[in-house]
């Protein structure tokens, strides 16, 4: 399987694995100069990079975790989610849940991306459910 990049601003960082053993492809704010992220704000950041995301898999954003756990900085919408037929370029929304600024400096890496497999089955309206032992019990419907 290969992941097609093509850099769509020049100063791009085309994204690598941390180690061989890493799951996520580390993304690079593509700025010009340093931009803050008050605490509490929130701010998109470009990748300078689009993909040709194999069909079957999108690409998944997640937070790096020295920034989240480290910095408060996180991926906006939790989990940011690239479609394999988007040709477009790759943004980045950050959220600062810190109580300190924070400022990414251009070429910081700033998310991960991993590319996934996922399933979409055909949709089927019915009556009814089956049953399971747990039926609509919902949350700490199985203890704490």
């Amino acid at each position: 399987m290969k992941l097609k990049l093509m850099r769509v601003r020049e100063n791009a960082v085309l994204p690598k694995q941390a180690t061989a053993g890493s799951a996520g492809y580390d993304l690079c704010a593509c700025i010009e100069e340093p931009q803050t992220i008050a605490p509490g704000a929130r701010a998109v950041f470009p990748s300078g990079l689009a993909a040709e995301i194999p069909a079957g898999t999108a690409g998944f954003i997640f937070t790096r975790s020295g920034l989240g756990i480290k910095k408060g900085i996180h991926v906006t919408n939790g989990v940011g989610v690239i479609d394999s037929d988007y040709r477009g370029e790759i943004h980045v929304g950050l959220h600062n849940l810190s109580v300190e600024p924070y400022t990414v400096q251009p070429g910081e890496r700033i998310a991960q991306m991993i590319i996934m497999p996922y399933f979409a089955p055909e949709i089927v309206e019915v009556a009814s459910l089956s049953d399971t032992e747990r039926g609509a019990g919902g949350f700490g419907s199985t203890g704490k």
